[in-house]
């Protein structure tokens, strides 16, 4: 394969359809608007899903749930996650070196997986469950703000 023989895809480079330039363009008359009608006036614009008087999707459909404004996303780690990491101080600095976690989101620390050495972790927040397996290992936990 090279320059010479490299073909456009077909339909590429049909031409674009231009209405309104007489009968013989097969668009003439009514530019493929039809007869009368809402559409076929010029400067139509409809409300948007609006459906011609029928209950519209948006508002047929049940909603269900709300959204909380107020949410906070964390990144979420594992202790299993920080005791592979063979650090003796864990903050979310040295979780990002590490490539743990992604973006500015403050760190949660659950408490998944089991921690044999001592270590000093440093996060936003902790589970109950982290929290007692930090301190059975001898470690350390401290909530940052």
């Amino acid at each position: 394969m090279n320059l010479s023989n490299i073909r456009a895809p077909k339909k590429a480079t049909a031409n674009k359809k231009r209405v309104g330039r007489g009968m013989g363009s097969g668009m003439g008359k009514t530019s493929t608007r039809g007869h009368k009608g809402q559409r076929s006036r010029s400067g139509s614009r409809l409300m948007r899903g609006f459906e011609g008087g029928q209950m519209p999707l948006h508002r047929r459909v049940p909603k269900r749930g709300f959204t909380n404004i107020f949410r906070k996303e964390y990144a979420i780690v594992s202790i299993e996650r920080l005791a592979g990491l063979g650090e003796e101080t864990i903050n979310p600095e040295v979780l990002r070196k590490a490539g743990v976690i992604k973006g500015d989101a403050p760190v949660k620390v659950l408490g998944d997986g089991e921690l044999k050495s001592a270590i000093t972790v440093q996060a936003h927040k902790f589970s109950k469950s982290a929290q007692e397996k930090i301190t059975k290992a001898g470690g350390k936990f401290e909530v940052l703000q």
